[in-house]
């Protein structure tokens, strides 16, 4: 028998039914979602007012007030979960997954200490370690931490690398130091270094972004030339970092050459494969990450590519003892079990303290899939890339990057385009409803092309196809207008 009853907890029968109305909501939209058009209309007024219809100074009852504010969610957003979303590397999240992160909700694991949340703890570890053989370091010796997202995951082997050069920094901090620290990305790279250089301490002036050649990968030239400029000048370069599977064109740049020059400079080298290290999934895709395994440390988002909800970044390494070297810190009040048992508190792992149970999404999905399930799905997906990059040049459009992953940059093939056209075309797909892309600037040149990236492990031909007929009516349309 319950002792009391509160607002908060809710009675047995209200509880149970609205666990029943959570679950009926939540397949509701999984069979609707195709049917809805991709993108809401943008109305601030409407969706500002609904938010601020709710007074909280009466209470509402609790299954009326899921289903309204479902209702509105469901209207109010882009689908990212839509087999027409060819966005952002936003994912329809895996079954699995979604029932992992509602028992995460309701248990609430607390993860700072190891003792409080032995066995999720443990589950975390077990994933890092297996995913980081998938990339090609050893099981027994890597060591890595769930993120909230691929910036932390970036920040941290910002953190890690410092370290790594100067030990003293963790408790002399920059100042210490008698050379300015640089580190170095493409200028195709993910913007989270700039942020992660001032977060850092260490000023976005630190962060030099290297010109790409005409494939978009790093040009090899002109890091060698920034290095040697940079020495001379009396800098200090300690980090290296290549991306695997860019956001704006999905290239991979030369891991092997990059890890070589790491080696023979004495940089951290750190691949952002965010998006494009689940290649390593699917044997058809694994050769495009040849080098990662060469990598000091790797950032992977298992919410881009292996399909589970927001956020689940990854921090992985070669090197045991860096994330313990960064982040430990001793307190008298945190639980003593763990220290005692030979086992890694994660508050002293990671830069979050308090921390949610990230990994179950990714464990619970891999258990019922297995790793031959995610490669059937990104392989699939892949297919789907390849199919939509044919339908586009049977049309007479020009697909402007090249990459193995499923992410097509184009333009038309006919007429010359610049940002406008592209973003005149992108805007009346969106507003149709039929379908989500973007535009993108490529290159030195800032080239302008669209941009449509398969997100969907549910996406089939139609939805190419779909996707492709509104593009082609689009650019009729502004043609003759």
């Amino acid at each position: 028998m319950e002792s009391s009853v509160t607002p908060l907890g809710l009675d047995r029968k209200a509880r149970a039914e609205l666990w029943k109305v959570v679950a009926e909501t939540i397949e509701s939209y999984w069979q609707a979602v195709e049917q809805l058009p991709v993108s809401p209309s943008l109305d601030l007024k409407s969706i500002r007012q609904f938010a601020e219809s709710f007074t909280f100074e009466t209470p509402l009852e609790a299954n009326a007030a899921l289903r309204t504010v479902a209702s509105e969610l469901v209207k109010g957003q882009v689908h990212t979960a839509h087999p027409q979303y060819f966005g952002l590397f936003n994912p329809a999240p895996a079954a699995m997954s979604i029932a992992a992160d509602a028992l995460v909700a309701a248990l609430n694991p607390q993860l700072a200490a190891w003792s409080h949340s032995p066995a999720a703890v443990e589950i975390e570890r077990h994933v890092v370690r297996e995913l980081a053989a998938k990339l090609g370091f050893p099981r027994e010796s890597s060591d890595g931490v769930f993120a909230g997202g691929g910036a932390e995951a970036n920040q941290t082997a910002v953190l890690a690398a410092l370290a790594h050069r100067w030990p003293e920094i963790n408790a002399g901090g920059l100042r210490s130091l008698q050379e300015e620290p640089v580190f170095y990305v493409s200028a195709e790279g993910h913007h989270t270094f700039a942020r992660a250089a001032r977060t850092a301490g260490l000023g976005s002036n630190s962060l030099r972004e290297i010109a790409v050649a005409d494939d978009l990968k790093i040009d090899l030239n002109a890091l060698e030339t920034a290095i040697q400029q940079d020495r001379a000048s009396g800098y200090s370069p300690f980090l290296l970092v290549g991306t695997a599977g860019t956001t704006a064109a999905g290239i991979v740049d030369p891991l092997p050459a990059l890890a070589d020059f790491a080696r023979r400079q004495g940089l951290w080298f750190h691949v952002d494969a965010a998006w494009g290290g689940a290649a390593a999934l699917a044997p058809k895709l694994r050769p495009v990450l040849d080098g990662i395994e060469q990598a000091d440390s790797i950032t992977f988002d298992a919410h881009k590519w292996l399909s589970v909800p927001m956020g689940a970044g990854i921090f992985l390494t070669r090197h045991p003892e860096i994330l313990h070297r960064v982040f430990t810190i001793e307190t008298a009040y945190m639980p003593k079990e763990g220290p005692r048992m030979q086992v890694t508190d994660p508050y002293s792992h990671s830069i979050q303290w308090s921390r949610r149970f990230i990994g179950l999404k990714l464990f619970l999905t891999l258990a019922v899939a297995g790793w031959d399930g995610y490669a059937a799905a990104i392989g699939h997906q892949a297919e789907m890339g390849d199919l939509l990059r044919k339908r586009l040049l049977e049309d007479d459009w020009k697909i402007v990057n090249r990459t193995p992953l499923p992410l097509a940059c184009f333009t038309d093939a006919r007429a010359e385009w610049d940002l406008a056209a592209c973003q005149r075309i992108a805007d009346a797909v969106v507003s149709s409803g039929q379908a989500w892309i973007s535009t993108v600037q490529l290159g030195r040149q800032k080239r302008p092309a669209l941009r449509a990236c398969i997100t969907n492990y549910r996406t089939e031909p139609r939805h190419i196809e779909a996707l492709v007929t509104v593009l082609n009516r689009e650019r009729r349309s502004i043609a003759a207008s």
